[in-house]
């Protein structure tokens, strides 16, 4: 079994597997929630729009009347020299950020916090944005549905921006070279083109080596029993096969 997997190379690290964090840009979080936002707002002024490599949105340097200086993902529509207001009482216009709570029914939202005050977790990527469908004033929730199509409940205090993040339409390009793929991945720490398993040596891999390419043995493997050398496929899966 003296075989090396891309999982576990994967795991072990080095110069191929490992993210070039050095490239990105810094952390795309809001600003902390402080009283000036709970009882009024604060407004930010977009000083630069940067290309942030590994993420599929642009991002903007915001300077806010504070001081301080913060990354923050950018709404279709924004450029340089546009003014941003974060806080409860800011307008409802794409690029300012309120709670949840304070966000009328029907408007795109995106960058959502998970809980009040993780900074913005959900929906950042380029193109994609949320709706706010309803809010449960009793319980201080608010129903959020989703790019993929699911509904999602939040705390009402969990902050969002306005508006759709720019970036969008950027799949509609093919990539037409090996190479641009290869590039685009890279950027983002993953190893492409990824070989099948059936296609290598059997010293290579467990499904490698015979006379044609067959698995010869189940894709499902136990995620306790199996040896680290075996386990590739489907590892401690619930089920398999097309969803009927």
């Amino acid at each position: 079994m003296g075989k090396r997997l891309i999982s576990q190379r994967r795991g072990r690290g080095g110069s191929v597997y490992t993210c070039p964090s050095h490239k990105r840009r810094g952390e795309v979080k809001y600003r902390k929630f402080d009283e000036l936002e709970k009882n009024g707002k604060v407004v930010g002024k977009i000083i630069d729009i940067l290309h942030d490599p590994g993420r599929s949105a642009p991002v903007a340097l915001v300077k806010f009347e504070t001081g301080e200086e913060k990354l923050y993902l950018v709404p279709e529509g924004c450029k340089v020299g546009d003014i941003l207001e974060c806080g409860v009482g800011a307008e409802i216009k794409p690029g300012n950020v309120l709670p949840l709570g304070e966000i009328p029914e029907g408007i795109p939202v995106y960058n959502i916090e998970s809980m009040p005050g993780d900074g913005g977790k959900i929906v950042r990527a380029g193109g994609c944005y949320a709706y706010v469908i309803t809010h449960d004033r009793v319980n201080e929730k608010t129903y959020v549905k989703l790019p993929s199509g699911k509904m999602k409940v939040f705390d009402s205090k969990c902050r969002a921006t306005i508006g759709v993040v720019a970036g969008g339409g950027r799949l509609e390009k093919p990539m037409v070279k090996a190479g641009k793929k290869y590039h685009a991945l890279r950027a983002k720490a993953i190893k492409w083109p990824r070989v099948r398993g059936v296609a290598m040596n059997a010293v290579d891999h467990p499904f490698g080596g015979g006379r044609h390419q067959h698995t010869g043995k189940p894709t499902t493997v136990s995620r306790k029993k199996a040896p680290a050398g075996r386990k590739v496929g489907h590892i401690s899966a619930r089920r398999t096969g097309v969803r009927k």
